[in-house]
């Protein structure tokens, strides 16, 4: 009994974690795939040889977590609904300059050219050999030991990306540029997006206080954003103002 008990010890000891529901620990890989079945499959891969992972069953899902979990390396599959492989790859690099790997059923020559040239890291081909995939997710890195870029958020369903270096946003592709302050009220409705901001927390943030009349001037500030992004995307409603409770920019969150 104590023998089996050592051994599953042991055995969770190199494991690593499914981290789906659990805090980073190790090197994490974030698989991206639309089939729960094939996520289930690397995951107890990538486990067993002492990764951490977690999972996204969508392009946005996969945006969304990268941005907030920094993850080490991206396990891509190119065909999946609404958000394909493709759009997902360069979402995320504007995000992060994490390394990922495609794993395809795409086995056409062209595909795994035109991966190469946008810049993946390598392309697995399905099916797999498991000591395939975690040989060259190690390989790849070990490439990779370099400062990774994590000042950028995206915001897929408004086609936003916030640059925190050079304070400005774009939209669309457009460039929209602000001030300091509106900048600093967009960077805080951006961070908490889907979520509301009270206009309290708006007030102390950017006044140091939270007052009447630091209230008009962010209203007032609010209403030069709203200018400026109607240049960028017009017709669109990008700040959503809630009666007596404050702003959110108009993204759902992911159910």
């Amino acid at each position: 009994m104590e023998s089996a008990l050592s051994e599953d010890s042991e055995k969770q000891s190199v494991m690593g974690l499914d981290l789906d529901d659990l805090t980073r620990i190790r090197q994490c890989i974030l698989i991206v795939e639309d089939e729960p079945d094939t996520i289930f499959l690397i995951k107890q891969i990538l486990q067993n040889a002492g990764f951490n992972v977690r999972s996204a069953l969508s392009g946005q899902e996969a945006i969304e977590k990268v941005a907030a979990h920094h993850p080490d390396l991206v396990l891509l599959d190119l065909m999946m609904p609404e958000m394909d492989g493709w759009e997902t790859f360069r979402y995320i690099r504007q995000v992060m300059d994490v390394p990922v790997i495609i794993l395809s059923a795409l086995t056409i020559k062209e595909d795994i050219v035109k991966a190469l040239q946008l810049g993946v890291d390598d392309y697995i081909t399905k099916p797999f050999y498991n000591a395939e995939v975690v040989a060259r997710v190690k390989n790849v890195l070990r490439r990779a030991r370099t400062e990774r870029k994590t000042n950028r958020i995206a915001i897929p369903r408004l086609n936003i990306i916030v640059d925190l270096d050079e304070q400005i946003i774009s939209v669309h592709g457009k460039r929209v540029e602000l001030t300091p302050r509106e900048f600093t009220i967009f960077y805080i409705l951006a961070k908490k997006t889907p979520g509301v901001v009270r206009y309290p927390e708006i007030s102390e943030e950017v006044w140091g206080e939270d007052s009447i009349d630091a209230r008009k001037r962010t209203k007032f500030l609010v209403y030069l954003i709203r200018k400026k992004l109607e240049e960028a995307a017009p017709g669109e409603e990008i700040i959503i103002n809630l009666d007596r409770i404050g702003y959110k920019l108009n993204a759902e969150s992911i159910d």
